[in-house]
């Protein structure tokens, strides 16, 4: 029996399988709110195969947004498309439905990936960026501003209000967004974070504010339901996070009450560099999961069946997240079933593109 095909159980939700569809920025978004793209692609990542699929990080503020692009969370027109998108999710295909929500912090105001994914300029209706501390992501980029008390108190309650309306949204599984660069890393990293109060300095304080979001979160998130963070396992810079620090970080998780983490890497500096080769983040993922006792995503240039159920026969991790691998080939998780040998439930309208069609079924077309 495949390991990768076996289900999973997290609280109250039974995953189908291990495979997981990484959330995916796709900078489609009016002003925060899901389009007709959304529908079609996540309507075919829903039917894809895996046992989960996470919707993009999703601005929990306006402000929050990485591009004007971005997904979001943040009123009642961006839960009102979403709530549009999920339906047909639900309605054509078999992934238990997830979210990813965050702040994009001084990586925020950019313009999209294919337009060079640089700091908007003067005339191209930028918004004022934060930070634990003024320093800019890079050269070109934005200078945020400190954050003070009422911004560390306004985010936190956007945090809270975004995981009210994904569960109203009847979503399945929440994921805080603290790795990337984005806001919850730029505390945890003293590379971004130079602050002289209880927020800054030592490990201690720079986990605070994550810890604070975190616990808010999951004080108004169901209990039943799975909450997870994505964290980093390194900076891949001189004086960043190590792994050492992921796996403090997610026993504390733990002690909050987190169900899972996806252990990502990067992006908290341009200067940083990763040495990126297939599955080179799996050993995160294998540590933190021995060491703090935690559920682990492991994710990073997974791509082949065979990779993706060595990954989980071997124990290394409790599911695995594609990304590119499912941008390629959206029904990834049918051609690893094939090549597994494992059973897989698909729309009825594409059995016949199964190994398997049902005894005596004829087709008045041809293929």
């Amino acid at each position: 029996m495949s390991a990768l095909f076996s289900p999973f159980t997290l609280k109250e939700s039974t995953l189908a399988n291990r495979i997981v569809v990484s959330p995916m920025c796709q900078y489609s978004a009016e002003d925060g709110s899901a389009t007709d793209w959304h529908l079609a692609h996540l309507g075919t990542l829903s039917a894809s195969g895996a046992g989960l699929l996470v919707v993009e990080a999703t601005a929990v503020e306006r402000e929050g947004r990485i591009t004007h692009g971005d997904l979001g969370l943040y009123n009642d027109a961006n839960e009102e498309a979403l709530a549009r998108v999920l339906v047909h999710c639900r309605a054509h295909g078999s992934a238990r439905l997830g979210i990813q929500i965050g702040h994009a912090g001084r990586k925020a105001s950019a313009h999209k990936p294919w337009e060079g994914g640089r700091a908007l300029g003067a005339d191209e209706n930028p918004w004022t960026t934060m930070a634990p501390s003024s320093l800019a992501f890079g050269e070109g980029w934005h200078v945020p501003r400190e954050m003070d008390e009422a911004d560390l108190e306004r985010v936190k309650v956007a945090h809270v209000e975004a995981a009210r309306r994904a569960e109203r949204l009847g979503l399945d599984v929440l994921e805080v967004h603290a790795a990337h660069g984005y806001l919850l890393h730029q505390f945890l990293s003293s590379i971004s974070n130079h602050r002289t109060d209880g927020y800054g300095g030592s490990v201690e304080n720079r986990m605070r504010f994550p810890l604070e979001v975190v616990r808010a979160v999951r004080a108004v998130w169901p209990e039943g339901r799975p909450l997870g963070l994505r964290i980093t396992g390194r900076d891949w810079i001189e004086g960043g996070i190590e792994l050492e620090d992921a796996v403090a970080f997610a026993n504390r998780l733990k002690q909050e009450g987190v169900d899972f983490v996806c252990v990502s890497s990067g992006g908290v500096t341009p200067n940083a560099v990763p040495r990126i080769e297939p599955g080179y983040q799996v050993p995160f993922a294998e540590r933190v999961k021995r060491e703090a006792g935690l559920s682990t995503r492991a994710v990073g240039l997974i791509s082949t069946p065979k990779q993706a159920e060595a990954i989980i026969s071997e124990g290394r991790a409790d599911m695995i997240a594609l990304g590119r691998a499912f941008l390629d080939n959206p029904h990834w998780g049918w051609s690893a079933s094939r090549a597994l040998g494992a059973e897989i439930e698909r729309p009825v309208q594409y059995q016949r593109a199964a190994d398997k069609v049902w005894p005596g079924a004829t087709y008045a077309g041809t293929d």
